[in-house]
């Protein structure tokens, strides 16, 4: 059996706060839901516990708070077989929380208080190249300075990026100079980069290319059940999505960065690779929750017909 792929997360950790309910509330607008669900999250926790229930060997960089989510945060990671030893805890500082809302379709809602994700700093910079990996894997729910000087650790040791921008910060334009291997955002992110809206397959075709001659070596942008379109050296294509029943799209995105970490690392083309990552986020709509709902390699085949690399 060959050796699993290294991968370091550098992100956030959040308690998820969960409310399904029959339609996202309009500004201004009160809607009731069902009750309300403590589930483990946050896009770095997300990221790090679907890379390692798709085969990958993971340590997660990041803090948490000293309080009980922060070691139920912890506990999470743990039990998915993460590395947690460069997960900092925050005396005193409450952990990140995220108020999110479902609707019926699946469609989802987020506003997230950073707590202790805010306070991130050289120590986690650190931390993401103490100890070797094949793939970085960074999203934007920590400080911009953090990203930025991870990926530049991560060039000059030669270590494969892949930057998640989700949430797009205001001065995106100089983490993509950083030059990050892989950047990955969702068409209203790409909108948000780029000043414009990118509302079509047609427009986020255009966006990507726009946006991989910004630095990044591969650019992907997702457009949930229509699937992704890839840019790069070799150009641009679009990459179909799977058919499959909505359930919770929470997590889908993460399960889809999390796979294309590490299929690349596993040695897929990028083609293979964006197409791999469409097919465990399509998996991850299927189930309910965030890291509750993240796939193994045999509930993607199971979902989408198409076989993991990694057994």
């Amino acid at each position: 059996m060959p050796q699993p792929p290294k991968i370091t997360v550098l992100g956030s950790l959040n308690m998820d706060i969960s409310v399904t309910v029959p339609r996202l509330a309009g500004p201004g607008e009160t809607v009731l839901g069902s009750a309300a669900r403590l589930q483990p999250g946050g896009k770095g926790a997300n990221q790090a516990v679907a890379a390692a229930r798709l085969g990958a060997s993971v340590r997660m960089a990041g803090c948490c708070g000293g309080d009980d989510f922060g070691r139920a945060l912890r506990s999470a990671l743990e039990a998915a077989g993460v590395d947690v030893a460069a997960v900092r805890i925050l005396a005193g500082v409450p952990s990140g929380l995220a108020l999110i809302t479902v609707d019926t379709d699946g469609e989802n809602s987020i506003t997230v208080a950073p707590g202790a994700n805010g306070l991130a700093g050289q120590q986690e910079v650190a931390a993401s190249a103490a100890a070797g990996c094949d793939v970085l894997i960074l999203s934007a729910e920590i400080p911009v300075p953090v990203l930025a000087g991870a990926l530049d650790r991560a060039r000059a040791s030669g270590v494969m990026t892949v930057l998640n921008l989700a949430p797009a910060p205001p001065d995106a334009s100089g983490l993509l100079a950083a030059g990050a291997d892989w950047l990955i955002v969702n068409a209203p992110e790409a909108g948000a980069v780029l000043g414009r809206p990118v509302a079509d397959p047609n427009e986020a075709q255009t966006a990507a290319a726009d946006l991989a001659g910004s630095g990044a070596g591969h650019v992907v942008i997702t457009l949930g059940r229509d699937g992704a379109v890839l840019a790069g050296p070799d150009g641009a294509l679009a990459v179909p999505g799977f058919s499959v029943p909505s359930v919770d799209s929470v997590g889908a995105g993460d399960a889809f960065v999390a796979a294309l970490g590490v299929a690349v690392a596993s040695g897929a083309t990028p083609p293979e690779a964006v197409r791999l990552a469409c097919a465990a986020a399509a998996t991850a709509v299927t189930r309910p929750g965030a890291q509750e709902g993240l796939p193994t390699g045999a509930d993607v085949l199971a979902a989408t017909g198409v076989r993991w690399p990694l057994g």
